[in-house]
């Protein structure tokens, strides 16, 4: 029982995660300093995304899935819960390429108008 309740908190933390990756520049922008958070995070997840490995908190969550009695899943969190529902049938990579880009970009923008309204403030 203990194992399951762990194995599912850390699926709701990785989730959470997930959307503090994809939505966390946002909140940069009411918060600066969120971004001493969020920039590590959104690599982070660039990084699992473009190479294709395993986040640590799927291989934590399939390990606690595995001590409670359940066969866990193959694969990583994204394939398993996510994929079905975010990403259509036929996503080939280069489509993930490009979903992965305009995260990366959507971001950069962010930050760039972050940095832009700091530094433009100075000389004005």
């Amino acid at each position: 029982m203990i194992y399951r309740l762990l194995a599912d908190s850390v699926l709701i933390l990785h989730l959470l995660f997930i959307g503090f990756v994809v939505f966390g520049g946002f909140s940069a922008l009411r918060s600066p300093r969120i971004a001493l958070a969020h920039i590590p995070a959104a690599c982070w997840g660039a990084f699992i995304e473009l190479t294709g490995g395993l986040c640590p908190l799927t291989v934590i969550e399939v390990e606690f899935r595995r001590l409670a009695g359940d066969a866990g899943y193959s694969g990583s969190f994204i394939e398993h819960y996510l994929l079905p529902v975010i990403y259509p049938v036929g996503l080939t990579g280069d489509i993930q390429f490009v979903l992965a880009a305009l995260v990366i970009l959507i971001n950069a923008a962010i930050y760039g108008w972050l940095v832009y309204r700091k530094c433009g403030s100075r000389f004005q």
